[in-house]
């Protein structure tokens, strides 16, 4: 099975331009109406902007818009040196919502905000 999460991005281009550097990685597709990153082999992450899932599923999908500033989804990775990947994120723009921490379920993990208000977690196991 392969896996493709999209977000639904007010600025495709910001939103490349975000992902591409907080990700350090190219978009593996980046045309007018979607960009892709491959996460792992079986997941990618798309960005596509509002406009076209309007355009796509008309008024059978509440207007995303009435959401902007509302968290709708979190995009939680696993990764070596979360605090870098952190601090990437909040240079290109990230709002922080929490500084790297142990958790209670065996990660250290540091949340913020992307530029459309998802939440994005940078995660690595806590040294036992």
């Amino acid at each position: 099975m392969q896996v493709h999460l999209i977000f639904y991005v007010e600025d495709q281009e910001l939103s490349k331009n975000f992902y591409q550097a907080v990700l350090r990685v190219e978009p593996s597709l980046h045309v007018d109406g979607m960009t892709e990153f491959r996460l792992h082999d079986s997941c990618i992450l798309g960005l596509m902007p509002i406009s076209g899932i309007k355009k796509l599923l008309g008024s059978a999908l509440p207007d995303p818009c009435l959401g902007k500033g509302i968290p709708r989804a979190e995009l939680y990775l696993c990764v070596e040196d979360a605090a870098a990947y952190h601090k990437t994120a909040l240079a290109n723009g990230a709002i922080e919502l929490s500084s790297l921490m142990s958790r209670d379920w065996g990660h250290s993990v540091a949340y913020s905000l992307d530029p459309d208000g998802h939440v994005l977690a940078f995660a690595e196991k806590t040294v036992s």
